[in-house]
């Protein structure tokens, strides 16, 4: 699982008007869009659309369950790791438009100990995805300086091949300027301090766990998108979450 948090404003506190509401251009004499009609259409309505929504309330926290990669490559006949890469390669371009709204914080759940029981080889390719993935962000710090963008891996790390462990810890300590691990490790910080009697059991609460948390100082979730359209959600917290599925 992770965590992009970037330090740019948002513009969620602008209203729409009429005026302000941006226009699609279509010059139909470019060259762009003689040789591509559709493909320059999409950007350019996509464009319109990011630019509205620029004007009204942005969530500040993002979450995508990224799930259906293996059922998207079975229907388009593929393999399953090509399927995997098309949808990292998609959500690349989510993560692009939730920078471009503004969006401060966005969690990606990636991986679950589940996913180790799948096929091997399927399992290689997913490691290997993330570790080229997140090479190419640590080769592009310039971009992460530019958007301020910080990289925190929530999970136990433990499980994963040292060679990925080794990127992920270069990935977080290149973007560790502009930056939670889980419950497990909130827990285990608490109990020492009790051991070491810095605190009492007493002491013990919703704020003291939340400031153990790695991702202290993130906006609560809002919206949780499940990628696949299935819904398999199971919230035990009291965080506002708005499903999108």
């Amino acid at each position: 699982m992770y965590t992009l948090k970037s330090s740019k404003e948002s513009t969620q506190d602008s209203k729409i008007t009429d005026k302000n509401i941006p226009a699609i251009t279509l010059p139909s004499s470019s060259p762009k869009f003689l040789s591509s009609p559709i493909s320059y259409l999409s950007k350019q309505f996509r464009e319109f659309l990011i630019k509205t929504l620029q004007h009204g309330p942005i969530p500040q926290h993002i979450g995508f369950i990224m799930d259906g990669n293996r059922r998207f490559a079975r229907k388009v006949k593929v393999q399953t790791t090509k399927g995997h890469y098309m949808g990292f390669a998609k959500m690349e371009e989510v993560l692009d438009i939730c920078l471009q709204l503004g969006i401060k914080v966005v969690t990606v759940y990636a991986f679950s100990i589940e996913n180790f029981k799948r096929p091997k080889e399927e399992v290689d390719a997913l490691m290997q995805l993330a570790k080229e993935k997140l090479k190419q962000l640590c080769q592009n710090s310039q971009i992460v300086k530019k958007h301020g963008i910080g990289i925190r891996i929530l999970g136990n790390m433990s499980y994963l091949p040292q060679d990925l462990r080794e990127v992920m810890e270069e990935a977080i300590e290149t973007t560790k300027d502009n930056n939670r691990d889980e419950i497990t490790n909130s827990v285990k910080k608490i109990a020492k301090m009790v051991d070491n009697k810095q605190i009492q059991i007493e002491d013990i609460d919703e704020n003291l766990i939340e400031r153990c948390l790695f991702t202290h100082g993130c906006p609560p979730l809002e919206i949780l998108i499940r990628t696949s359209g299935e819904i398999r959600l199971n919230v035990t917290n009291n965080s506002r979450v708005s499903t999108y599925l």
